[in-house]
């Protein structure tokens, strides 16, 4: 078996540039230097010798935002790696229970009658674990012996009503004032992101991925056929349940933040495989670590690229779709 570490060292390598290139790069350049002693005076206690707008420039305005495109794309990607082992299907992603949609349409309907940032994102946490909590209950009351794929196709059917949800309140909704906010965020951003937005998604993130990452012998049984995993003792039924819920609090919990993100939680998954294999144990970390550095690279080019900063959907797409197909292309042989 070969050895995960030089794949670690590059999902790590990447964190690592992702972190220097949001914390310097922008409208106002931030040196290594700077960086570095703001950072060191703050974990040692002592004072820097950079200006306090500098200083302001680190810690209150990239920070928090920075901290949130690592933790969001840790979370996606976490996700994305769970549910395609667990469908065992490689185009697999985190919405694919309709997380998302759900997510969506909670959102929406709190921009739509006015409600602070806490609430709306409150409604899009609880938009997106109704959603996949309908699609299990629909989904379990049809006696089938392939409940993985009955999961999807009500997943399927369950996103597109809510979808439709979506576009009815856009329909309702102010075009002057609603509908741009609506729209904006649904693309996904980060611009909005704030030291009080950190803890709610910490939490679930972490909880998250701490179930996962303890499951994590029982989702590579889990990625064999469904009479392999009960023959090997396995309770399936309730194992399903606790991975899909897993995923889904992370999954809510991003899009809440972050707004609607494709792409993260189906090609990252994708790359950690590549650099560790397809053992669940190196897995998920290796894909949480490269996840947090992937969205900080792409959040960083869509504050820089433009005068205008673009939605991260759109980055995602972008850079996506054609990676995707060159992956396709060359990993096909190499799913297991």
């Amino acid at each position: 078996m070969r050895s995960a570490l030089p794949g670690f060292a590059i999902a790590i390598a990447v964190l690592v540039a992702g972190l220097l290139f949001a914390f310097t790069v922008g409208r106002y350049p931030v040196s290594l230097t700077e960086l570095m002693q703001v950072l060191t005076a703050k974990l040692t206690g002592g004072r820097s010798s950079v200006s306090q707008a500098v200083e302001s420039v680190i810690m209150q305005v990239r920070g928090p935002r920075v901290l949130a495109a690592a933790m969001v794309g840790a979370a996606l990607a976490v996700a994305g790696t769970a549910f395609q082992g667990l469908f065992r299907n490689p185009l697999v992603s985190p919405d694919i229970l309709g997380a998302s949609s759900g997510a969506a349409l909670g959102a929406v309907v709190g921009i739509f009658f006015s409600l602070g940032v806490v609430a709306i994102q409150a409604l899009a946490f609880a938009g997106g674990l109704f959603a996949v909590a309908a699609v299990y209950l629909i989904g379990s009351a049809m006696r089938t012996r392939d409940p993985i794929l009955v999961l999807v196709l009500t997943g399927v059917v369950v996103g597109s009503l809510l979808g439709a949800g979506v576009g009815l309140v856009k329909y309702l909704a102010d075009p002057y004032n609603q509908l741009p906010a609506m729209t904006f965020w649904l693309l996904g951003s980060l611009s909005a992101a704030s030291a009080a937005d950190l803890l709610p998604l910490f939490g679930p993130v972490a909880l998250g991925t701490s179930v996962l990452i303890a499951l994590r012998w029982r989702m590579n049984v889990m990625s064999l056929p469904e009479e392999e995993a009960r023959a090997l003792g396995v309770s399936t039924g309730p194992l399903r349940i606790a991975i899909v819920a897993a995923a889904t609090l992370t999954t809510s919990a991003s899009v809440a933040t972050a707004g609607i993100i494709g792409w993260v939680g189906l090609v990252v998954p994708h790359l950690a495989r590549a650099l560790v294999g397809p053992d669940f144990a190196k897995l998920i970390p290796a894909a949480a670590i490269l996840g947090g550095g992937y969205l900080l690279l792409i959040d960083t080019l869509a504050r820089t690229v433009a005068e205008v900063e673009i939605p991260l959907g759109i980055l995602t797409a972008v850079i996506g779709t054609p990676f995707f197909i060159w992956l396709l292309t060359g990993m096909q042989r190499n799913w297991s």
